[in-house]
C-alpha cells in the first residue's frame, strides 16, 4: 500500500457514516520560489545504464509539483516522470535545469560531480 493512501489508525467501523481519514490528506502549501532550496542530482543506478536528471527538494502541492516537472521537460525537450516527490528529467540536464529553476526564482544546489 503506498504510503498515501494509509488509513489513520481505523481498520473497520461498523458505522454507515463514517469516513475514513488518510494520513497525509489535506492541502499542502506550496512555498514561494524564492524560499525554497532545490537540489538537482544526477543518477545511474538501476536504470540499465540511462542517466536521469532528478530534482529533490520542492515543498508543496503534488499539482503544482506535476506542474514544474513539465515544465522542465518541455524546456529539456526530453522525458520524465514526477515520482515520490521527486522531478525525474531523461538525460544530463542538470545545467539546463539550473538555469531554468534559478529564472524562476528557485535557489538551487547541484550535488554531485
Amino acid at each position: 500500500m503506498s504510503k498515501k493512501n494509509k488509513r489513520a489508525g481505523i481498520v473497520y467501523s461498523t458505522n454507515p457514516d463514517f469516513s475514513y481519514k488518510y494520513e497525509g490528506e489535506g492541502n499542502i502549501e506550496t512555498l514561494p520560489p524564492n524560499q525554497q532550496l532545490l537540489k538537482i542530482y544526477l543518477d545511474r543506478k538501476q536504470r540499465g545504464g540511462k542517466t536521469i536528471s532528478i530534482v529533490k527538494g520542492f515543498v508543496g502541492n503534488p499539482t503544482d509539483l506535476e506542474v514544474l516537472g513539465k515544465m522542465l521537460k518541455i524546456k529539456c525537450g526530453t522525458g520524465g516522470s514526477v515520482k515520490d516527490n521527486e522531478i525525474l528529467v531523461q538525460g544530463d540536464m542538470r545545467d539546463k535545469i539550473i538555469q531554468m529553476l534559478e529564472k524562476a526564482g528557485y535557489k538551487t544546489k547541484r550535488v554531485g560531480g
